[in-house]
């Protein structure tokens, strides 16, 4: 016997039609040059229809793929409705990626055109006769004369639009059509493709919702500093057009925590989202001009764990940080730390500070990588995250990597953790970034925590390096805060570690650095340090291997 339900089909026209008929008086604010610009989804939604419109006549037709080189601003907010909900596929570029990895991207998804901010036409030009796919190139301008770019002849965004007409026909969708694309970011060999469907984007948008995962609501006021081309913005977009949330845009300026600062002040932002490093940046600058964002209750962090010292920081100045885990291959929603009812308040710092709970919709196993057991939930054991649910990759495009999908339909996300009864995942390391010493494992990114828990110390990572007896020991690189530059010493930071670690995790080398090198998405590149690191010197024991 089957159910009696409507086969509605679940696409982000849905999410459109909510902006149009519920939320169209909701802002959309983009930070500028000079000022702001202000629009309301109302505004919006005919320029969708105009621009599905100047799609239509370049040639696009359903499931071809469509690129945007751009910022976080209102005119990308249009291309990520108009381009999947016309049946065609939106690609973001990620514009931090090397020229040949971009190259790679495009030329691998075959994108047909190619809209780019104006500022970032420089970024295009290294590509000049590479791309041979792209049919077109749109700029979308800031009203300055367009710097030479040897593209050719280009497009106008504001110019196509103007031609066109506010009534689209928008045609029937599968649910299963491919709706986005996007790339890994290529920390080893090219990046690979994950092919998002409008039922994956739909259903999604409905985790992101929900109370226990981010909980956006329409009284909220939302800015995602996180880039909107990577892994969706964290579904952020179409979660805020689905709830009807005003929305702020940093464009150019995501990177600047006075810029970040300013707008979420002036525009009564409720809810911030980005990566550790903005974090550690707008806290400093938070303490150091004693400015507060009363309205913001909650910021979401993703992207790499939240250092203990961070959190606290942001606490103490009354901004609550929401940690989250997620990858582009899971679309990325995976887990959230809210603590549990009935956790006691002197625990309660150290569940947020964990990867959380796996949401509803997502199911998650640890396995021994060696072994393919699957390990118990018991705080202890740890091995390689496994996870499978309606918005998580089953492969790559093109066939890329096809063993990161298990025999019985899990996938493999690289992600070493332990579980706790109770469900909170801990996150220990990367398969490739743990260290093996005497064959026991040592957490990089534990030891990384525990560094950057002391007062003089903003960033550490931490790598393995050979060792003739013990295989493996961890070695720390570590920048020290502006005030203690030159004033803190490995003697100093080993002695802070020693009772806070096993003394056999403790490194036995603490280089100090400027800056610990980032990829494009702002984690720490530890394939750079382990390029240029120096043997560790063997002459004295190491520290906890004595």
């Amino acid at each position: 016997m089957e159910g009696l339900m409507q086969d509605y089909e679940l696409s982000l026209q849905h999410v459109l039609w909510r902006l149009e008929r519920l939320h169209a008086h909701k802002e959309v604010v983009t930070k500028q040059e000079q000022g702001v610009h202000r629009t309301t989804n109302g505004e919006m939604v005919p320029r969708i229809n105009r621009l599905a419109g100047a799609l239509k006549r370049l040639g696009i037709k359903p499931g071809d793929r469509v690129a945007t080189l751009a910022w976080n601003n209102y005119r990308h907010l249009e291309l990520y409705y108009a381009v999947p909900c016309m049946g065609a596929v939106l690609h973001t570029l990620n514009l931090r990626l090397f020229p040949q990895h971009l190259e790679f991207v495009i030329n691998d998804a075959e994108d047909k055109v190619l809209f780019v901010d104006q500022t970032l036409l420089p970024l295009l030009k290294p590509l000049i006769g590479k791309i041979p796919s792209v049919e077109q190139f749109v700029v979308m301008g800031n009203g300055t004369p367009l710097p030479d770019h040897g593209l050719g002849d280009v497009l106008d965004y504001e110019t196509l639009l103007h031609a066109e007409s506010e009534a689209y026909p928008w045609p029937k969708l599968s649910e299963r059509m491919a709706a986005a694309m996007c790339y890994t970011s290529g920390t080893t060999g090219n990046p690979k493709g994950v092919v998002y469907s409008h039922r994956s984007q739909f259903i999604h948008t409905m985790g992101v919702l929900q109370a226990d995962n981010l909980g956006l609501t329409e009284k909220d006021v939302v800015f995602p500093i996180v880039p909107m081309f990577h892994a969706n913005s964290w579904g952020l977009p179409y979660a805020c057009g689905m709830a009807g949330c005003k929305v702020l845009f940093p464009d150019r300026f995501m990177g600047d925590a006075k810029s970040v600062v300013d707008l979420a002040e002036q525009e009564a932002a409720t809810i911030l989202a980005g990566v550790p490093t903005i974090w550690i940046n707008t806290a400093a600058l938070l303490k150091q001009t004693g400015q507060r964002l009363p309205k913001v209750h909650t910021v979401i962090c993703g992207g790499s764990a939240i250092p203990r010292s961070l959190m606290e920081s942001m606490d103490a100045i009354g901004l609550r940080m929401l940690h989250a885990w997620g990858m582009t291959e899971t679309s990325p929603l995976g887990s959230v730390a809210r603590p549990r009812s009935g956790t006691p308040a002197d625990d309660e710092l150290n569940k947020r500070l964990t990867q959380g709970i796996v949401v509803p919709g997502v199911e998650i196993r640890i396995v021994d990588p060696a072994s393919d057991e699957v390990l118990p939930w018991d705080g202890v054991a740890f091995g390689e995250i496994q996870v499978r649910g309606p918005w998580i990759a089953r492969g790559y495009y093109n066939g890329y990597d096809p063993g990161k999908l298990t025999e019985d339909g899990w996938f493999r996300t690289g992600d070493v953790a332990k579980i706790t009864p109770e469900g909170y995942i801990q996150i220990v390391d990367r398969t490739k970034d743990v260290i093996k010493s005497g064959g026991e494992w040592i957490s990089s990114v534990d030891l990384e925590n525990a560094i950057m828990s002391h007062p003089k110390i903003l960033e550490a990572a931490v790598i393995g390096l050979a060792h003739s007896k013990w295989d493996e020991r961890p070695v720390a690189y570590a920048v020290a805060r502006p005030e203690f530059k030159g004033q803190v010493t490995q003697e100093e930071v080993i002695q802070f570690l020693q009772d806070k670690v096993a003394k056999w995790w403790l490194p036995d080398e603490v280089r100090f650095i400027d800056e610990v090198p980032k990829t494009s998405v702002g984690k720490f590149d530890k394939k750079v340090l382990r390029a240029s690191a120096v043997p560790i010197k063997e002459s004295a024991a190491p520290a906890g291997r004595k």
